[in-house]
């Protein structure tokens, strides 16, 4: 799926602007020496975009601690990560309070982006209304063709509650992608 992503916009209360619209990450940077190139160089070749299952799951806040020890190693890959959880902004702030996320972390308190990049959800009625039941982790990588672009290169759904991708596989898939 390649798509325009000028109207996903989130509150940000990680690094990052605030709101953080998803078209701003693939906004390209001019070079960092001009004599070498007049080419511009995208701000990021890769986004990892993670759809957590609410604020209290402990999966979710092991997985994005996980995935900031490592950081650096997507952020050598050109890669942006882009957490987002079904949360008021005031309960996302407390992940941020807690674990000083070195990436954007999104509130999504009407799980828009989950709906949009359809997150899976069990137990019918009854998981729409308890996301922490209901919702399951997803995460999705995406290439960056051009500005306001991303292309869905690789999207793993939950089928449980613990089902997600190791930090090596989703490593692994930017690395190959980009």
């Amino acid at each position: 799926m390649t798509g325009v992503v000028d109207d996903i916009v989130l509150s940000n209360v990680g690094p990052g602007p605030d709101p953080l619209a998803l078209a701003d990450l693939t906004v390209p940077v001019a070079p960092a020496d001009p004599t070498t190139t007049d080419a511009v160089e995208p701000a990021h070749d890769a986004l990892v975009l993670l759809l957590h299952r609410d604020h209290h799951a402990g999966q979710c806040r092991r997985q994005v601690r996980a995935v900031a020890d490592r950081y650096d190693e997507f952020r050598e890959r050109g890669c942006q990560i882009v957490s987002v959880v079904p949360e008021p902004r005031s309960r996302v702030q407390e992940w941020q309070d807690r674990y000083e996320l070195p990436f954007p972390l999104c509130a999504d308190p009407d799980t828009t982006v989950g709906d949009h990049f359809e997150q899976p959800i069990r137990f019918g009625t009854l998981g729409e209304q308890f996301d922490l039941v209901g919702r399951m982790p997803t995460a999705i990588v995406f290439d960056v063709p051009r500005v306001n672009e991303l292309e869905v290169v690789a999207t793993y759904r939950g089928r449980t509650t613990m089902d997600r991708p190791e930090i090596d596989a989703l490593l692994a898939t930017v690395e190959q992608r980009t």
